[in-house]
């Protein structure tokens, strides 16, 4: 059991029609030679929008090859889409599980709009009662206790995230906060069979910049300092007994040294070089306490699973796959014995390899018994019960009861029943070869025009996002992809690029990344863009790109350090300068980052960051841009999206930028993620001429959206007269 840290734990609106701050001239962007060109189709691609339009029969669009497509109006809006609500909006049901004894089944599903935590006898669903009280924000994730007795969550308040451990009875309902401390956030919590009244919880209640391990009475709520933190420890490594056995410390070098308690002190015991520390880990202790579990690619390339004494420190391989690492999220580990009885592997997709004869029956039913990759989501301590999440990319998930003894599944919920009505588009695998040679695992969806026969190979070119995903350290996976079905049924391709840096597929892919922010990373999906173009999935000019924390910088470094590939794109919280991003990483992960992204510290490595920072290059955007902030973001701070937003606004270079005051990294509340993609989808619609869900009065005002600039940019607005910046010529999907 490994308790870890989470990584890195009043503009004035110009509205001046684009005009330069400075000078009060017009500015050259927008008397550019594509702008005449371009308001000849402004007019009609408005007219839906109720903006500026006053010609009623736009001009149809020429398709690829130049026959005359459908006369459809750029950015038309339908009502026949699926809804926002149904693709991002909350889900009858979600995270179902089993308690340890087998008496309860508990689930997350709305109470007055936002989601909690509901409990049922394990034989009466149709009794279940919500057991917490959330009004705002939804709990993202709660644990059974072993004691039969109690669930426990992490909440923060209105998405401040300062996380707070509540404990709430199943059979009351009492809620108890096991931590109320003001100021003080707790960062990770493990519970164990062998000590089922006691929470293990990490807090930084003596230093904010630190977390101390504590233990806590889950009935009297006593809390007692177990271990101090006084190395700038960044994992700890519990056994069964809840005693810590490693703590980990990053080096100078970026490395992760393994400590061991040694009476009052921590001693040496191990250490993972840097580049093996994205696809290595602890994954905990064996029942006896006397070896664990780990991952590691220290001598290979992809992470394979040992099995070590902890003593002597010798190494048993259990299973290796030579195309993927192998990771800890999906083990299925015998609950009681804690051995590792099955590994699932993701490489393009996924599938399950069996180590222990015991549950090779099961998990050869559950092949035959639904359609998709069947998730252990939760199971009894007896064993005799499993939660099966079963993932497909055309359905939500559908949770089974499954009973090994009469190997039975009975099926429990579909998480969004309503979602599974709609005309959803498969994810298929692609592979896709960068400028060197690397290959790029990557996921491509087809809106059904393009893709009638649904095989993946598009029939007709159509605009295209380009989905970047965080990180970078992490990767996208096939499944159910809301922003790929959002997006393809709106008439885009969608493609999702495992760039080198992510992690999954090897330590020299994640490694390939380091230090290539802004270049080698980038060249990849631009790579990835030349592929959908020759593959005929799009044409060159009808490209967005969106994206998220690192993601979000991918957006910016897309418009400014390659100003004419992507038509336009859509930034949520992402870094404008890697100089300033360092300001928000804590000290104990200096030495990680410094390997991975660049170091500041230096003037020729500061230099280096500022060459591909997007706030250096903001005078080189051309492309239309909307940036999305929480205001509560640690990891990536308000202040990197305000400079970029400021400096553009200083050269008269439209943007749109919209705040959430009570969101951090990443936005939580259904009606403020639902709010901000209204506004994207109008926005690709002008841009790359997309089919949009027009934008209600009622979906505003049940976000906390806050337009801090360029409002006049957004269109599709209700009751405003919004024109969007301009740009090349708009196409039909």
């Amino acid at each position: 059991m490994t308790i870890t840290l989470d990584s890195a734990n009043a503009l004035r609106d110009l509205e001046d029609g684009g005009r330069r701050a400075n000078t009060g001239k017009e500015s050259t962007w927008l008397t550019t030679p594509w702008m005449v060109a371009w308001r000849n189709v402004l007019t009609a691609a408005l007219l839906a929008l109720g903006g500026c339009a006053t010609q009623s029969n736009p001009p149809a669009v020429a398709s690829k090859g130049g026959e005359p497509a459908a006369t459809v109006a750029v950015g038309k809006p339908r009502s026949d889409l699926i809804p926002r609500a149904v693709l991002f909006g909350n889900p009858e049901r979600r995270q179902v599980q089993v308690s340890p004894d087998g008496r309860w089944i508990s689930w997350h599903a709305p109470r007055e709009g936002v989601l909690n935590v509901w409990v049922a006898t394990a034989n009466a669903l149709a009794s279940a009662r919500p057991v917490t009280s959330a009004k705002t924000h939804p709990i993202s994730e709660a644990h059974w206790t072993f004691d039969g007795k109690h669930l426990v969550y992490l909440q923060d308040e209105a998405g401040d995230e300062r996380f707070h451990v509540y404990r709430v009875a199943v059979e009351t309902g009492d809620v108890v906060d096991l931590t109320p401390l003001k100021g003080v956030t707790a960062a990770g919590f493990e519970v164990s069979p062998r000590k089922p009244n006691t929470i293990l919880v990490l807090l930084n209640d003596r230093d904010e910049s630190v977390f101390d391990l504590h233990a806590i009475d889950l009935t009297t709520g006593k809390r007692r300092l177990v271990a101090r933190n006084d190395h700038e420890f960044v994992d700890w490594v519990v056994d069964r007994d809840l005693r810590p056995r490693f703590a980990q410390t990053v080096t100078e070098t970026g490395a992760l040294a393994w400590m061991i308690p040694d009476g009052k002190r921590w001693r040496h015991y191990d250490e993972t070089p840097a580049e093996d520390v994205l696809n290595s880990g602890v994954l905990g202790f064996d029942a006896g306490g006397t070896s664990y579990y780990t991952v590691d690619s220290r001598g290979r390339d992809t992470a394979a699973l040992f099995m070590v004494d902890a003593k002597t420190k010798k190494k048993r391989l259990v299973h290796a796959d030579e195309r993927a690492d192998l990771d800890g999220w999906d083990l299925l580990i015998h609950p009681t014995e804690m051995t590792v009885q099955a590994v699932a592997v993701h490489y393009d997709k996924s599938r399950w390899v069996v180590l222990d004869p015991r549950v090779a029956k099961d998990l050869d039913a559950l092949a035959e018994l639904a359609d998709g990759f069947p998730h252990i989501a939760s199971r009894t301590l007896d064993d005799s019960t499993w939660i099966v999440a079963f993932e497909s990319d055309v359905r939500s998930i559908q949770y089974y009861r499954w009973d090994r003894k009469t190997q039975v599944g009975e099926l429990l919920f579909a998480e969004h029943p309503e979602l599974d009505r709609q005309p959803l588009v498969r994810m298929h695998p692609v592979t896709i070869e960068a400028r060197d040679g690397l290959r790029l695992v990557s996921y491509l969806s087809l809106p059904k025009h393009a893709d009638p026969d649904g095989d993946g190979k598009a029939n007709r070119s159509v605009p295209m996002v380009l989905l970047v995903h965080g990180g970078p350290a992490a990767r996208d996976y096939w499944g159910f992809n809301s922003y790929h079905q959002l997006f393809a049924n709106r008439g885009y391709a969608v493609l999702s690029v495992n760039f080198r840096g992510s992690t999954g597929f090897g330590k020299a892919f994640a490694n390939a990344g380091n230090r290539q922010w802004g270049r080698e990373m980038h060249d990849d999906l631009l790579d990835a863009v030349t592929w959908a173009v020759e593959h005929g999935v799009t044409e060159r000019d009808q490209v967005c790109v969106f994206g998220a924390s690192y993601g979000g910088y991918a957006v910016l470094a897309g418009l400014t350090l390659t100003p004419n590939v992507f038509a336009c794109g859509v930034d949520e919280f992402g870094a404008s300068s890697l100089v300033t991003l360092f300001d928000a990483i804590s000290p104990r992960e200096l030495a990680s980052w410094r390997v991975r992204l660049g170091d500041p510290s230096t003037p020729e490595g500061r230099q280096a960051l500022l060459d591909v920072s997007p706030l250096t290059h903001v005078a080189r955007i051309t492309r239309p841009l909307l940036i999305g902030q929480g205001a509560n973001d640690a990891t990536v701070k308000k202040s990197e999206s305000d400079q970029m937003v400021s400096a553009m606004q200083a050269r008269g270079v439209p943007v749109s930028y919209v705040v959430f005051p009570d969101e951090g990294h990443g936005f939580q509340r259904p009606e403020n993620n639902q709010a901000f993609l209204a506004l994207v989808e109008a926005f690709f619609s002008v841009h790359i001429g997309g089919w949009y869900q027009p934008i209600s009065e009622s979906e505003l005002a049940a976000s906390s959206m806050s337009i801090e600039a360029g409002r006049r940019w957004l269109p599709g607005l209700p009751g405003d007269e919004s024109c969007p910046p301009p740009r090349k010529t708009p196409r039909t999907p």
